[in-house]
């Protein structure tokens, strides 16, 4: 599967976002991205969808990151 990252920071496919968040794309790590961008999850993945991939821009993931760490 052809997972990228664009010139924008937007960063297609789970392989790559599991890369990008978890410095693997073991499949386990992608089954974890995908978790992340479902319903119920207590801490989302601010993410979108382009037709079946989804995808993330780095400074959003980065932003989040951050204002988890700010939680007591």
């Amino acid at each position: 599967m052809n997972t990228h990252s664009t010139s924008s920071g937007l960063i297609v496919g789970a392989a790559a976002l599991a890369r990008f968040i978890y410095s693997s794309d073991d499949e386990h790590f992608q089954c974890r991205v995908y978790n992340l961008t479902t319903a119920g999850c207590k801490c989302p993945l601010p993410h979108s969808h382009l037709g079946n991939w989804i995808a993330a821009r780095r400074s959003t993931i980065l932003a989040r990151i951050e204002e988890q760490e700010g939680r007591p």
